[in-house]
């Protein structure tokens, strides 16, 4: 009888005994459903750590800072397990309230709100908030502004959150921005005044300093950095403006150079031609590497839900590159697979060479 082609791999039932995080990843990579994605979320950010030609860009998305996960992303940076960051300004900015030595609370999502909020209590889902601590970061925030920076500049988010890291960093405040100036690992934030940053400068603006944050500026900043890369792997923790900012670089990069091809690199995507001639305009270079952790489902045609497949489409992904996405609560997957590559990877990466973006500041 002739051997069935689609039996190659056996599915093999997880035995009940002592196992480290990193091997009961390995054994769950020979079950099935997200169980065996996860482990190989883990398997491929460890190829992506050891590949010595790939800048690792990560996206950090929505509030998860306040649910105990930017400590992680603290390990992420200092390990130079990621080269870039792109996150949300809440991310950036709510984790400074546990870092100034205040607290989030654990809670409950049925709660009455309204007496939570004459208590002055935020919620997120089942964590509390206090609003006093919020509003202590929020003119933290804008003391730095108004003392620190200069009125009518515009600044793009990497070199505002640069300097921002800097002054929290003297000041023993050891959050993400801080952390990330320290290892001068560059931060974008596309949409920075959606959060306490924006109501900042709202702050600034009421004692007469006018801050000027540009989006092209960032824009043009973050593409540079196309001509700095050999290969991409990316890294998404949910959705959102990171990941659509993150995945754009394999694809408009070019467009900043007037041969629309990123000088001295090699592409490996061609699209768009135009013209009588069929000129080439559009030189694309894929991702090497795609992960992503996330609860949004592709059906509703989000950004955030897409798969890397329908990425491919566009010249986004390799079509050859790992890509790997798993549907999981970030707050169960992130903590269970770096501490899987904590267990696996027993030193620091030496990580991309990005520091010419800071020159001059």
């Amino acid at each position: 009888m002739a051997k069935n082609p689609y039996f190659k791999e056996k599915v093999k039932a997880i035995e009940v005994n002592k196992k480290s995080v990193s091997e009961l990843l390995d054994a769950m990579a020979n079950t099935g459903f997200q169980g065996r994605k996860l482990a190989e979320v883990a398997h491929t950010w460890e190829k992506m750590v050891k590949d010595p030609k790939v800048t690792i860009l990560f996206g950090y998305a929505a509030s998860l800072s306040t649910t105990g996960q930017w400590k992680i992303v603290n390990w992420l940076i200092e390990n130079r397990y990621i080269d870039v960051l792109v996150g949300t300004g809440a991310n950036l900015s709510e984790d400074i309230v546990e870092a100034m030595g205040n607290s989030y609370w654990k809670g409950s999502q049925n709660a009455n709100d309204i007496d939570l909020m004459k208590a002055d209590v935020n919620r997120y889902y089942d964590v509390y908030g206090s609003e006093v601590d919020y509003m202590q970061m929020t003119e933290l925030i804008a003391e730095f502004i108004v003392n620190e920076l200069e009125e009518n500049i515009p600044y793009s988010s990497r070199e505002f959150l640069y300097k921002f890291g800097l002054w929290l960093g003297k000041r023993g405040i050891k959050s993400i921005v801080a952390t990330a100036a320290k290892y001068k690992v560059p931060i974008f934030c596309p949409a920075i005044v959606d959060s306490p940053y924006g109501d900042a400068g709202l702050i600034a603006k009421s004692q007469g300093f006018n801050l000027v944050l540009d989006n092209m500026k960032d824009y043009i900043e973050f593409m540079s950095l196309g001509k700095k890369i050999k290969d991409s792997g990316v890294i998404y923790i949910g959705g959102g403006v990171p990941k659509d900012f993150i995945q754009l670089i394999a694809v408009t990069a070019d467009l900043l150079y007037a041969g629309r091809a990123i000088p001295g690199r090699k592409a490996s995507v061609f699209r768009a031609k135009r013209g009588k001639d069929g000129e080439l305009v559009e030189t694309y270079y894929p991702h090497q590497y795609a992960i992503q952790i996330t609860t949004d489902s592709p059906q509703w045609g989000s950004l955030s839900g897409c798969t890397f497949e329908e990425a491919m489409s566009w010249g986004k992904e390799a079509e050859n590159a790992p890509k790997v996405q798993v549907y999981c609560d970030a707050t169960i997957a992130l903590p269970i697979v770096t501490h899987a590559m904590a267990e696996r990877l027993k030193k620091k990466r030496k990580g991309a060479d990005l520091t010419s973006i800071f020159k001059n500041q």
